[in-house]
């Protein structure tokens, strides 16, 4: 909790987590602020995707503590999810529905009256300029499209968290560029605090808070500008490699 007495978006403290005998995460410590923009940066198999099933709750936390605006994930994990929007790395959208279906199911498992749910729906359509394509099935959309939906599904419930892992992988670049848009607006706007896992060095920008993940610990994390002046490196990509000892991303 900040000094003002306002919780963070997210914290994670002293988390760790093995496959068996294999240490995949160890003592990872990190916090998103509210409205802030927070890039998971690693490579593949650097330990994001298992971080992430800690966070959801796929996998269960023995080691270390977990909050959500702070209502903690052990002991009140209903609570904690209720604050949370999750785009996975692999897609979730039924296909053979239409984007407005989609829509409306994701409310009905959320639990959202339909008074409320309904505009939700339209006015996130609009915004991600799909609204004319409501009525197509999904499976005619492109893999941009597809994501930029996904997106504005996480957050028809009105989360204060945002999780995304990888959601930028396979995507042309204006693509990318208009999904980092769509996020980084409901940061500015709405006050959600953003976990962005990517191996994309170039996804981070001036400002953002950076996590540099490797080999299941956190090798450093502060302001991307802070960053590069402590490793003494001009760009996000050359202090990334001299971090993790020159591996390309």
């Amino acid at each position: 909790m900040s000094s003002q007495g306002v919780p963070a978006a997210l914290e994670i403290d002293a988390v760790g987590f093995a496959y068996g005998q294999r240490r995949v995460l160890e003592d990872i410590r990190i916090r998103v602020a509210a409205g802030s923009f927070c890039v998971l940066l690693g490579i593949n198999g650097a330990g994001k995707t298992t971080l992430f099933s800690l966070i959801t709750r796929l996998f269960l936390c023995r080691q270390g503590r977990i909050r959500i605006l702070g209502r903690d994930l052990g002991s009140d994990g209903r609570g904690a999810l209720a604050q949370l929007g999750v785009v996975f790395q692999q897609p979730t959208l039924d296909l053979d529905l239409s984007l407005r279906q989609n829509l409306r199911y994701f409310c009905a498992l959320q639990g959202l009256d339909p008074r409320l749910g309904r505009p939700r729906i339209e006015q996130a359509l609009e915004r991600i300029g799909l609204a004319d394509r409501a009525r197509d099935k999904v499976r005619r959309l492109s893999g941009g499209q597809r994501r930029r939906l996904e997106l504005a599904r996480a957050m028809l419930h009105e989360p204060l968290l945002l999780l995304a892992d990888e959601p930028t992988v396979g995507l042309d670049i204006h693509s990318r560029q208009a999904i980092l848009g769509q996020v980084r607006d409901a940061c500015r706007e709405r006050g959600v605090g953003v976990l962005w896992a990517t191996h994309l060095v170039d996804e981070v920008q001036g400002g953002d808070q950076v996590v540099v993940l490797h080999q299941g610990r956190v090798l450093m994390q502060g302001r991307a500008e802070d960053q590069l002046a402590e490793t003494g490196t001009g760009t996000d990509k050359d202090m990334f490699n001299r971090l993790t000892g020159g591996e390309e991303t």
